[in-house]
């Protein structure tokens, strides 16, 4: 495991302010009577392949620590992406992938 690459992401964290404009709970704006597992959202004044914020999970254990990303491919849109997950637990990932792989998106995660 690279643990630099590790570092460089917990410091973009560090560094960005967490915008979570999906939290918990929160209905998917295209998919209807999908519930998001955790709070997502994105770190301002960051930019990833689809021009906005780089995307961030964030869990429950409230410390702001990078726990992994999860490495996706979205078929109806045509790109992939990194997605950070800060302190997310196993079950909380799991609950991610379970939303995530659905429709025309997959994901794996690493976790670190």
């Amino acid at each position: 495991m690279n643990l630099e690459f590790i570092d460089y992401l917990q410091q973009l964290v560090d560094s960005s302010q967490i915008v979570i404009d999906r939290p918990k709970g929160s209905s998917h704006p295209r998919f209807h009577g999908k519930e998001y597992p955790v709070d997502y959202g994105y770190l301002h004044g960051t930019s990833s392949i689809d021009s906005s914020g780089v995307d961030i999970w964030v869990g429950s254990f409230g410390m702001k620590k990078v726990v992994g990303v999860l490495c996706t491919v979205d078929l109806l849109k045509k790109d992939t992406e990194l997605k950070i997950l800060v302190d997310c637990t196993d079950a909380e990932i799991e609950h991610i992938l379970d939303f995530v792989n659905d429709k025309d998106m997959r994901a794996i995660k690493i976790k670190f």
